[in-house]
């Protein structure tokens, strides 16, 4: 077996030239460039711009010139500022992988329902950037917004604010599972969403502090404690859940408690200047899904209100039965088509009975639900009947409340 042979920068000779090991030799650098010519490339070099002689040019020049050796560093790290920083925070859907891969590997004794996952992941998010934010941070104003009978609706509160607004609507899922009602006794006169945050804020004369963050997330911990002990294939999650004018099953009271979860997140993230990324993929597809499976129902309250489009004249079918259809799809991570029926909530969606078709992007169609996006600026791609797509875009927005 030959020994190693011992490296040529150890045996005390020099080292080989270029042009022994066949290699071409560099190029000498340019000489004879003009100052100017040499100071107007520097911003080029910095830029990595430059040819190969320029960049030969101005580098020689700079062991030279101590003036253009300091224009040339600053240049250099002025660059370096216009890379957009990575985010520090968190991708939302590493959340579910890791615990994919975990349970994987073990699964749980008592498992989260699928239905209630979104809710668990939403509120563990909005904790942690709670957890980071400043004490100063919880009286920054926050205005929560949402669309009334198709006017843009407003109310001004602070960061305190928005997690006792969470608190006193997710207490609604906590009634109807047993559990104490974070209102107490005040709440027998407040039945919907803005009524019972309008009394939660009332309880105290002074406004909500850091404090309501405990109570908050105690409350969250224990609905998503409650529905996995009451087990997925029970009756628990067609319980229904009181919103005052309408219910909802549990089920799907937990996929709305979690879209409020994160489009309030994004009001707090908003005014305190934190970066906040939308949920995952799969949470977001359930959000999605069930405001499309509200959209006949609420087209049918506002067509009884006078704010869509009547029937009149319209060939209404019997339930079951397939109607005119509005095609809704949804682009991007979390996305899919849903055919809406437009006539009757009992009438079946049919590609063969579409009159429109509405194309949005997952996170706008959310933000069109939130009442964040006024229906006649949704960037929505749009075909077919104007009246139907009309309709159904103002409907998304009036499902917003506070």
């Amino acid at each position: 077996m030959p020994l190693p042979r011992a490296s040529v920068e150890d045996s005390g000779r020099p080292l080989p030239s270029p042009a022994e090991l066949g290699e071409p030799a560099p190029p000498p650098p340019p000489r004879g460039w003009e100052h100017s010519v040499l100071t107007s490339l520097l911003g080029a070099w910095a830029l990595a711009a430059c040819s190969a002689e320029e960049t030969a040019a101005v580098e020689d020049h700079l062991g030279d010139c101590g003036s253009c050796a300091d224009e040339a560093r600053r240049l250099r790290e002025a660059v370096g500022l216009l890379h957009r920083p990575e985010s520090l925070d968190l991708d939302p859907a590493l959340r579910t992988r890791v615990l994919d891969s975990c349970l994987d590997r073990r699964p749980p004794r008592i498992p989260v329902p699928e239905w209630a996952a979104p809710y668990d992941a939403e509120a563990a998010r909005l904790d942690a950037l709670l957890q980071d934010i400043r004490d100063s941070d919880w009286h920054t104003p926050v205005r929560l917004r949402w669309f009334e009978d198709d006017d843009a609706a407003s109310r001004r509160t602070t960061v305190a604010g928005v997690i006792a607004h969470l608190l006193s609507v997710d207490g609604l899922v906590a009634v109807a599972l047993g559990l104490d009602d974070p209102l107490g006794a005040r709440s027998g006169r407040a039945a919907s969403p803005a009524a019972r945050t309008e009394a939660y804020w009332g309880i105290s004369h002074l406004p909500p502090t850091r404090t309501v963050r405990g109570p908050w997330r105690v409350q969250s911990h224990d609905l998503v404690r409650t529905v996995s002990f009451a087990g997925s294939d029970s009756g628990t999650a067609r319980l229904p859940v009181s919103y005052g004018d309408f219910e909802l099953p549990l089920q799907d009271a937990m996929v709305d408690r979690a879209f409020e979860c994160w489009v309030h997140a994004e009001d707090i993230a908003a005014a305190v200047d934190y970066p906040y990324a939308p949920p995952s993929p799969r949470d977001l597809h359930r959000m999605i899904d069930l405001a499309a499976r509200m959209l006949p129902t609420v087209l049918a309250v506002r067509r009884q209100a006078g704010l869509a489009a009547p029937t009149h004249g319209r060939h209404l079918v019997p339930a079951g039965e397939p109607g005119r259809t509005l095609r809704l799809e949804i682009e991007g991570a979390g996305g899919g088509t849903w055919l809406i029926p437009l006539d009757s909530p009992a009438a079946t969606g049919s590609a063969e009975h579409e009159v429109a078709h509405i194309a949005l992007e997952g996170v706008e169609f959310c933000r069109l639900a939130a009442g964040h996006v006024p229906p006649r600026e949704a960037p929505a791609g749009r075909l077919g009947d104007a009246e139907a797509i009309r309709d159904v875009l103002y409907a998304t927005a009036s499902m917003s409340r506070m």
